[in-house]
């Protein structure tokens, strides 16, 4: 979530206090905010990981998140902490999750970000960069992969309209390394006419990862659909609320049905 996601008195935001120095989005036109009390979104934060201890203990750059993101964050990047990944992160704002992002995978990593607000060039740091330009700009993506050319992570919490992230994977997706995670998030964005999306609409990027699904099974499609780039570098796809993850794996490794006893 970006910064003009929210407006304090007259926007789709408002700020809810959830513990001491924390605050959280909660959208108004969103059924959380309808159907979720002040005591549910708290339990959301009794986990002991160490993403929600951080946000919880957070008072340094500012964080937007919602509560179940943190659980989707650990079941598909825990196993890249402490070996030293390269993560991109599509979106600053006020530098918060990129320093979340590094306290996280430990030492040795290195977090990228880009933006197109000269000013996040402030929230570098050891092991972070910032490259300012468009996620849907070649030029910028060329140059991030120039200098950064095994990336084993990307998290696209950038403009969330539906052109700039189907155009976005199309850059990145095939240019990662062979068992990264590519996760899309604030994906409710799919559905809104003024990010581009809408239920069912060609051209959001939901509807692009839908076909994507297809894409994965072309193998067994008996011929109706090409094997493409995409089936044979991609272990999975998980479908959350709000968030999408693609899983890849190497090439070649692709499960095979076995037969045991008699």
């Amino acid at each position: 979530m970006k910064a003009e996601d929210f407006d304090l008195t007259v926007g789709r935001g408002v700020f809810r206090g959830l513990a001491p120095r924390v605050a959280m989005a909660v959208w108004r036109d969103s059924p959380h905010s309808a159907q979720e009390t002040q005591a549910t979104r708290e339990a959301h934060f009794m986990s002991d990981g160490f993403l929600h201890k951080y946000f919880l203990n957070n008072s340094h750059k500012r964080l937007h998140k919602w509560v179940h993101y943190f659980d989707i964050y650990d079941r598909h990047l825990e196993r890249f902490r402490g070996k030293s990944p390269v993560m991109l992160e599509i979106g600053v704002m006020g530098g918060g999750s990129l320093a979340m992002w590094k306290e996280y995978l430990g030492e040795g990593s290195r977090v990228i970000g880009v933006d197109i607000n000269p000013e996040c060039k402030v929230h570098e740091a050891p092991g972070v960069e910032i490259f300012i330009g468009s996620q849907d700009d070649p030029a910028i993506i060329n140059a991030i992969f120039a200098k950064y050319p095994e990336i084993d992570i990307v998290l696209d919490d950038g403009s969330h309209v539906m052109k700039h992230m189907i155009a976005s994977f199309g850059l990145i997706y095939d240019r990662m390394k062979p068992n990264g995670v590519y996760m899309v998030e604030d994906t409710h964005t799919c559905y809104w006419q003024e990010f581009g999306g809408g239920l069912r609409r060609e051209g959001s990027f939901m509807e692009f990862a839908k076909h994507k699904i297809d894409e994965l099974n072309a193998v067994h499609a008996r011929g109706a659909l090409p094997v493409a780039e995409f089936t044979r570098s991609t272990d999975s796809l998980s479908f959350y609320d709000s968030v999408v993850v693609f899983e890849r794996r190497r090439q070649g490794q692709r499960q095979a049905p076995i037969t045991q006893g008699l």
